[in-house]
């Protein structure tokens, strides 16, 4: 039974992942503006985006060892500090140096080493309170990423269409309250371990694992099957449909991000009536057909709603693989979710930039880089057999875990 104040760590939680999505999604809507009023060019501004990726890989590999000695509750405000710090320095830094390109590079450092800290805690956190039906509150939990980023596109462009983009400093501030006030919010909740100190897996352990290699495997599809779609979906929107880019963003990673949001709701709402791996693998089906859908299909709009049904259906995988490993290995820690991060946000690189790749070698076509990208769902789905598999097997025989 989940105690009052326990409520309070899961609605922190809840900001954190919402911290996380601001992260991630309110600079990518400042890209022209960077170019326009900033000066910089389109191939600096797409280090931003590298450096971002890169530094939350870092902080996955390196949060696996340093997490548990320092403790969650200073972990996770300083992950709010920095964030808050990066937000804010996007506002500032560019004026403290002659190339103001460093400014914001340096703003994106600290930034990431908070969204990558978020990525690794909030999880655990979470899973570490005392509730029941953990899955459908991980479910939950991370339909708050889906929600906040709406929430980042929609406010922002209404904020930019009221007050004009030349005003985009204010907003970058605006936008760092959220961390700062849950910095303070997570110093007071409490805050439960998944293992007593010292009692986690070791890296080691986990990789001499061989299930553990195969949510290996399920992390790094769900990441590529979500953002393979995700991060192309305005401009699938675009070319298919001719229309703004406004429009492009509202109807493309909009709609993804709404859809996925609803179908982690559903699951928290249902999740005690349903058996997460097979919802997980039906999931994986859905997602091979909605792909199918926005490639083949001639009529636009119809190529539109398989974009969506992509998000409705990579909606329950990041979290879903989460829990399952959590309940195969109870006592696989802060390092166990460190790695799982880590092979998600690799997923997450390898799905855009394998889309990115083969439209350019078709000539910018996307419909032919998204075909390719179907081999990730399908590669969940075989992954997840095989694991169905190994756990019906565990009931004859006995596991030390």
């Amino acid at each position: 039974m989940l105690t009052k104040d326990y409520k309070y760590t899961i609605y922190a939680s809840y900001l954190g992942y919402i911290t996380q999505a601001i992260v991630n999604n309110f600079t990518p809507l400042l890209f022209m503006i960077f170019g326009n009023s900033l000066g910089i060019s389109l191939e600096k501004i797409t280090l931003l985006v590298t450096a971002n990726f890169m530094i939350q890989l870092v902080v996955d590999i390196l949060a696996a060892r340093f997490v548990d000695r320092i403790g969650y509750r200073k972990c996770i405000m300083a992950a709010h500090i920095f964030a808050a710090a990066g937000l804010v320095g996007l506002a500032g830094f560019p004026q403290l140096f002659a190339d103001k390109f460093i400014g914001l590079f340096l703003a994106v450092i600290l930034y990431a080493i908070g969204g990558g800290l978020i990525e690794v805690l909030i999880s655990p956190i979470v899973e570490a309170c005392p509730t029941e039906n953990k899955a459908s509150i991980m479910s939950l939990l991370h339909s708050f990423y889906c929600w906040g980023t709406v929430a980042v596109v929609l406010l922002s462009t209404l904020f930019f269409s009221i007050f004009g983009k030349e005003h985009w400093k204010t907003l970058a501030v605006i936008w760092a309250i959220l961390p700062i006030f849950n910095t303070f919010f997570f110093a007071k909740v409490p805050i439960a371990h998944l293992t007593e100190e010292g009692g986690g897996m070791s890296v080691k352990t986990l990789f001499s694992l061989k299930t553990f290699w195969i949510f290996i495997i399920l992390m790094v599809c769900s990441g590529a099957s979500e953002q393979a779609m995700s991060q192309w979906a305005s401009a699938f929107a675009e070319s298919g449909l001719g229309v703004s880019k406004t429009i492009g963003d509202l109807a493309g990673p909009c709609m993804f991000s709404i859809l996925m949001g609803s179908a982690r709701t559903f699951y928290a709402k249902a999740g005690n009536k349903i058996n997460l791996l097979s919802f997980l693998l039906g999931s994986s089906v859905v997602c091979v057909c909605a792909y199918l859908l926005a490639v083949f299909s001639p009529i636009p709009v119809v190529s539109l709603i398989g974009c969506g049904l992509c998000g409705l259906s990579v909606g329950i995988m990041w979290p879903g693989v989460f829990s399952i490993a959590s309940a195969r290995y109870p006592k696989g820690g802060t390092a166990m979710f460190a790695l799982l991060a880590l092979a998600g946000d690799l997923g997450c690189s390898a799905g855009p930039t394998l889309v990115g790749m083969v439209s350019g070698m078709f000539g910018d076509n996307i419909k032919k880089g998204m075909l390719v990208a179907i081999v990730f769902p399908m590669v969940l789905i075989v992954s997840g057999g095989l694991y169905a598999r190994t756990s019906h097997m565990k009931k004859y025989c006995v596991d030390n875990l």
